[in-house]
C-alpha cells in the first residue's frame, strides 16, 4: 500500500473515497463542514434523516455527493467530541479502513487525524493509522493455492494522510518510521503464521542470513557442535529429542559508536514445542508454532532497526530448537549442565524454553551490554494471569522497567510488569541439582522469571513473556507481531534520549 502525507482541503482533494468524522448528536468535524458547505448541506440533511448519529466506530457511505469530486463520501462515528481519546480514534480508524475496503475503491484520503485526540499526539496519529491499514490488509493464507481474487482486486491500494500544514514535519518522520515497524510486524507474522515443518530451526537461520544481505547487518549461525565446544548442554538436552538441528542465530546491527555497549534482544526460538515427553494435550497443539514468536520478534527488530538506520549497536540472539519426544528426548528426572555451569533437574520438559534461553543469556555476556531483554512465549500462566491484552514484564530495574512501561503504552503494545522477589526462589530448590526447571503451578510466570534471572547477575535484564500477546486463536487465528512495536518505541526512546 502506498502511504502520503498532505494538507489538502476537503474541496481540492481528488481520491476514490474520502473520509470525514461525525461526532455524536450529528455534528459533523470541521472538513466535513467544508464538504458539507460545498455540497449544499446534502450531508447535514442525510444525518438529520437520522441514517447515522456519530457513535463510535459507527459508518455511513455516501455515493455521488452533490458537487463533490470524489465516488464516495465516508462518514464515520468519532463519538462525544469531550471523550475522544485514544480508544475512540483507534475504533473510528479500524471502522474506516474496514469500510473502505469493503468497497473496493483504490484510493482514500482520510480527515480524520485532523481531529485532536485527548491523550494522542499526532505521531501516535499516523503511526496506529499506518498499523491499522497494514494490519487491514494483512494476508494469513499466504500458503492457499486459491487466492481470493476478489478481495485483492478490492483492496485499498493508496491511502493519503491529511494533516495541518504545522504537523507535516512530524508526520512525514512518524509515517517513516511505522512503515518500518510495520515492516517488523509483517516479518514476525509471516514467520509465527508458518508451520513447523516449513519454520525449522534451520529456516530461521536462513531468514537471519537473508537480512544480513538485505540490510548491513552481521550474521553469525552456530552449529551443534559449537553449542558443544561452549558447554550448551541445557539448550542440547532440549534439541536432543528431534532430527532438526538446532541453531544459535546472532545479529548485529552496529550504528552506534565501537565503544557503545549493545542493547541485546534474546528471542526464544522452540519451532514446535510438543511438551517433549511431558506431552502437551491434543486440542490446540497446532498452535505451538507459535512458541517461536519471540525469535521472530527479534527478528522483525532487527529488520526494522536496520531499515531506519538507529544509531545504536543492537545484538539479536535467538536460540533455536524442536521440543518433540524422540526416545532420546530428555526426560522428567533428567539433570542438565548449563553453559553458565549450573545444573538443572528437569522436572518438566514442557518448561523447555527457560532450557534454550538459560545458555543463551549466559552466551551474550560477552558482549559487555548495557542491557538485555529477553522476548518468548514461557508460560500459560502468564496468559492465565494477564490474558490477552498485556505482555508481562519482569525486571528487578525499575528504570528499565519504567522505560519498557512508557515504550508500550506509547506503542499501544502494553505490557505490565509483574513482582520479581527473591520470596519466590526458593519454589525452584531441588533435592538433585542446583535448580528446579519448574516451580510448581502457583505463581508460574513469576518462577520462570526468577529461573532466567539466576543467569543474569552480570548485566542489567528484563524478560517479556508474550505467551498471551504473541498470536490470536479462534476465528481470527494468526501472529500478531508483538512486541515489536513496543521493542522499537524502547529503542526509538533511547536514541531520542542520546
Amino acid at each position: 500500500m502506498e502511504f502520503s502525507i498532505k494538507n489538502t482541503q476537503p474541496e481540492k482533494q481528488r481520491a476514490a473515497c474520502i473520509v470525514i468524522g461525525v461526532y455524536e448528536s450529528r455534528q459533523l468535524s470541521a472538513s466535513g463542514q467544508q464538504l458539507d458547505s460545498l455540497s449544499q448541506a446534502y450531508l447535514s440533511k442525510i444525518l438529520a434523516m437520522g441514517d447515522m448519529d456519530g457513535r463510535t466506530g459507527s459508518t455511513l457511505m455516501l455515493h455521488h455527493v452533490p458537487d463533490i469530486h470524489n465516488d464516495r463520501v465516508l462518514l464515520v462515528g468519532l463519538g462525544k467530541a469531550e471523550e475522544f481519546d485514544r480508544k475512540a480514534f483507534l475504533s473510528a480508524i479500524h471502522a474506516a479502513l474496514a469500510s473502505v475496503n469493503d468497497t473496493g475503491a483504490p484510493s482514500a484520503a482520510l480527515y480524520l487525524l485532523q481531529e485532536k485526540v485527548s491523550n494522542g499526539d499526532m505521531a501516535w496519529k499516523i503511526e496506529q493509522t499506518v498499523f491499522a491499514a497494514l494490519d487491514e490488509k494483512y494476508c494469513v493464507g499466504k500458503l492457499k493455492t486459491k487466492k481470493d481474487k476478489d478481495s485483492a482486486s478490492k483492496a485499498l491500494k493508496k491511502l493519503t494522510l491529511i494533516v495541518d500544514a504545522a504537523d507535516s514535519r512530524i508526520a512525514e518522520t512518524a509515517q517513516t518510521q511505522a512503515l518500518a515497524i510495520a515492516a517488523g510486524v509483517e516479518l514476525a507474522k509471516d514467520l509465527g503464521n508458518l508451520p513447523g515443518n516449513i519454520c525449522t530451526p534451520t529456516y530461521l537461520a536462513e531468514q537471519a542470513l537473508n537480512l544480513g544481505k538485505e540490510f548491513p547487518l552481521k550474521c553469525e549461525i552456530l552449529e551443534r557442535k559449537d553449542m558443544e565446544k561452549l558447554g550448551m548442554g541445557s539448550l542440547l538436552a532440549v534439541a536432543q529429542g528431534s532430527r532438526q538441528p538446532p541453531k544459535l542465530i546472532v545479529l548485529k546491527h552496529s550504528g552506534g559508536k565501537k565503544t557503545d555497549a549493545p542493547v541485546v534482544l534474546v528471542g526464544k526460538g522452540i519451532t514446535f514445542d510438543s511438551g517433549g515427553i511431558s506431552l502437551k494435550p491434543g486440542a490446540e497443539m497446532d498452535e505451538m508454532k507459535y512458541d517461536m514468536c519471540g525469535a521472530a520478534s527479534v527478528l522483525g527488530v532487527m529488520r526494522a532497526a536496520a531499515e531506519l538506520k538507529l544509531p545504536l549497536n543492537l545484538v539479536g540472539v535467538i536460540p533455536s530448537c524442536e521440543n518433540l519426544p524422540d526416545g532420546l528426548a530428555v526426560k522428567p528426572g533428567d539433570i542438565v549442565t548449563s553453559m553458565s555451569g549450573q545444573t538443572i533437574e528437569v522436572l518438566n520438559t514442557d518448561a523447555e524454553g527457560r532450557l534454550i534461553l538459560c545458555d543463551a543469556l549466559t552466551y551474550v555476556e560477552r558482549f559487555d551490554p548495557a542491557l538485555v531483554i529477553d522476548i518468548s512465549t514461557l508460560t500459560g500462566a502468564c496468559v492465565i494471569a494477564l490474558g490477552h491484552h498485556a505482555s508481562g514484564l519482569f525486571t528487578s530495574d525499575d528504570a528499565l522497567a519504567a522505560e519498557l512501561e512508557q515504550a508500550g503504552q506509547a506503542a499501544q503494545d502494553r505490557a505490565w510488569r509483574l513482582p520479581l522477589w527473591d520470596d519466590y526462589q526458593k519454589q525452584l530448590d531441588s533435592n538433585f541439582a542446583d535448580m528446579a526447571n519448574i516451580g510448581g503451578r502457583a505463581g508460574g510466570s513469576i518462577t520462570a522469571a526468577c529461573f532466567l534471572s539466576r543467569f543474569t547477575k552480570k548485566y542489567k535484564w528484563a524478560h517479556l513473556d508474550i505467551a498471551g500477546t504473541a498470536w490470536k486463536s479462534g476465528k481470527e487465528k494468526g501472529g500478531t507481531g508483538r512486541p515489536v512495536p513496543l521493542l522499537m518505541h524502547f529503542l526509538l526512546a533511547r536514541v531520542a534520549a542520546k
